[in-house]
């Protein structure tokens, strides 16, 4: 059992850790979860004994071993299988002794505990794990340093997972793995058999994989049983529970203290009001929960243009004279919301820096209005950011014309208040970074955005406003993301890029999802039909139709759902607008008949809402159910 016990732990005047205590079971998959900068990493580093707490302790049974993700990549010319099977010590060790040693005694000690550790079939499982994080057997055996930063980060989680620690500390392990990698990375979680505690902000990974959820707020530690969503509406359910306990115990307090106050010097009463003072100093004052502060996005709409924004037409694309995509070709209108599925190195962000105008076509053609505006997130981009400057300074640089107020407005889309916009780029946390990035690349009322891995460094919370953003977004939007839930609740469409191609993929990411993981046996390549649901004995190509007709009655249904709720929206902020007027005391003064107009308006106003919500929520329960 993992115990922590009243730790605490201080970075100068900021308490990250007060006193938080928690235990968890042996074989039991927990995820830790909690706003950026909360403390999490810091948890896992207090556990391993990288740190030294200020206070408490934590404790696990002496036979554990304990692995956690590590910040630095593997390099040299040894080849990654060899580096995976020297992640294990103790097998790598034995291997080396056990070429060198003469005692007899010692000899059976050392193949019995090979025995043990299944080093018959290391290299086999070694293998495994690397062409589930995304490495061909030809690339197991080339040497570390042939590969990028982003690929050596997965041999190093390949090292870890070879391991088998007892207890195995992960921290955000998908940031550098591709869906096809992730959905490999899920199941083999789902499986392992040791203590897990997972650090992540993917939703549906915390669903799926974790069987309890460690949530870490104000310093404070609280386990909750089941995966993400259960624990996302426990905790609601308990703050207003909480919320309401708490008006009640003031509504007391507060009667309880007017009798003290009454009679607390007169002396028939004076035994009942000391009696009252020992009632409240007993009474536990429910505390008031403190919110973290809401983080917001909002995508400025762009100004409209006649259709299509973009036709590309045979078109091959790639580097110095070599294509990685050939004789693509597609449109892109102002509604569509697309997905791009495919490992990495098929060339997701080659077709994204097309579109970005970072690359030109080697062939074929591309047309597009000369007043097209192109917004483009990728995530390396935050190393291109001035880190003396400000977010201010930053966005005043790229609108030297506007306004100041603008550029504060622009910044408070995304979360920034006056005080974080005058902070120094340095000093954000990385989920700020990205939201800086999201204001820079935004500010030009782009008619398409193109999101490349946008979620990386945003926490659960960020990514549910960003999805919130996208959805009433009425530009296109392309996005490349190894977070299934976003992908889901955004995209209606999904482009397959694979073997230099980019086609439609028919299926849904649960098709998908069965593809990579052996539901064809073509290795995660194919046409897109999945074999799991064959719609009662309909052939391939009748399964085709029938998903595209159902996809393109779901997509017409989502815009006037969209449509919907942007009209319920805009009648809700005139009827405050209206109440607001009419909440006026000057409105009054002279008489007339303005007031009285105002609250017929009103009432015609508040009829309309009603109109409005009842025709969203039936729009919504059709869309749910032919979602299902």
């Amino acid at each position: 059992m993992l115990r922590i016990d009243n730790i605490t732990y201080q970075i100068g005047p900021r308490t990250l850790l007060d006193r938080a205590t928690t235990a968890i079971n042996p074989g039991h998959r927990v995820g830790l979860v909690g706003r950026n900068g909360s403390g999490k990493t810091t948890l896992l580093r207090l556990i391993t004994g990288a740190l030294d707490a200020d206070g408490g302790s934590t404790e696990t049974p002496t036979a554990w071993r304990i692995g956690i993700t590590t910040q630095e990549a593997p390099g040299g010319r040894q080849s990654l299988i060899d580096t995976v099977l020297g992640g294990d010590a103790e097998l790598a060790d034995l291997m080396t002794e056990a070429e060198t040693a003469t005692d007899a005694h010692r000899i059976a000690e050392i193949h019995n505990r090979l025995h043990d550790k299944g080093a018959h079939a290391a290299p086999a499982r070694a293998a495994r794990i690397l062409a589930g994080l995304g490495f061909s057997e030809e690339a197991q055996q080339q040497p570390c340093d042939d590969f990028s930063g982003g690929w050596r980060m997965r041999v190093a989680l390949a090292s870890l997972l070879f391991s088998q620690p007892d207890l195995l500390l992960l921290d955000e392990p998908t940031n550098h793995l591709d869906l096809e990698a992730r959905l490999w990375l899920e199941e083999y979680l789902r499986r392992y058999k040791g203590t897990v505690l997972l650090v992540s902000h993917d939703r549906g990974l915390l669903n799926r994989v974790v069987g309890e959820i460690l949530h870490l707020e104000q310093g404070k530690l609280k386990l909750y049983q089941g995966g993400y969503d259960r624990f996302e509406a426990t905790r609601r359910m308990q703050l207003e529970l909480n919320a309401k306990a708490k008006v009640k115990q003031d509504a007391q307090r507060a009667h309880i203290q007017k009798f003290v106050d009454r009679f607390r010097y007169k002396a028939t009463k004076a035994k009942q009001a000391q009696s009252r003072i020992k009632m409240l100093a007993r009474m536990e004052p429910i505390p008031e929960h403190l919110d973290e502060g809401s983080i917001t996005f909002a995508f400025p709409d762009p100004k409209p243009l006649a259709p299509p924004l973009y036709t590309a037409d045979n078109v091959d694309i790639g580097y110095d004279g070599t294509a990685v995509l050939n004789d693509v070709s597609f449109r892109l209108d102002a509604d569509d919301r697309i997905a791009l599925l495919g490992a990495n190195g098929n060339g997701k962000s080659t077709l994204i820096k097309l579109l970005a105008n970072r690359l030109q076509p080697m062939a074929g053609r591309v047309s597009k209005s000369g007043k097209l505006r192109v917004g483009y997130f990728a995530q390396h981009q935050s190393d291109e950011l001035d880190l003396e400057a400000t977010p201010f300074v930053e966005l005043a640089r790229k609108r030297p014309d506007d306004l100041d107020q603008s550029i504060r407005a622009q910044l408070g889309r995304f979360g920034f208040s006056q005080e974080r916009a005058e902070t120094k780029v340095e000093n954000l946390s990385g989920g700020e970074k990205a939201r800086l990035l999201f204001a820079l690349m935004t500010c030009d009322q782009p008619h398409i955005l193109l999101l490349d891995e946008p979620t990386n460094h945003l926490d659960v919370e960020s990514r549910e406003a960003l999805i919130q953003a996208l959805n009433v977004f009425e530009g296109a939007v392309i996005i490349v993301s190894h977070d299934p839930h976003i992908i889901e609740l955004t995209a209606d469409r999904f482009w397959l890029i694979d073997e230099g191609r980019v086609r439609p993929y028919e299926g849904d990411l649960d098709d998908y999802r069965a593809l990579l993981l052996g539901g064809q046996g073509n290795g995660g390549r194919g046409n897109g039909e999945s074999t799991k649901r064959n719609g009662g004995g309909l052939n391939k190509k009748q399964q085709r139709q029938a998903s595209a007709e159902k996809r393109q009655g779901l997509s017409a249904l989502k815009k006037k759902l969209s449509q919907a709720e942007k009209t319920v929206h805009r009648l809700e902020k005139e009827r405050t607008t209206l109440r607001e007027a009419m909440a006026n005391p000057k409105l009054y003064e002279g008489g007339g008949e303005e007031p009285a107009a105002l609250q017929l308006q009103l009432g015609t106003l508040e009829k309309d809402l009603k109109t409005a919500e009842d025709a969203w929520e039936a729009l919504l329960e059709e869309y749910e159910q032919g979602a299902a």
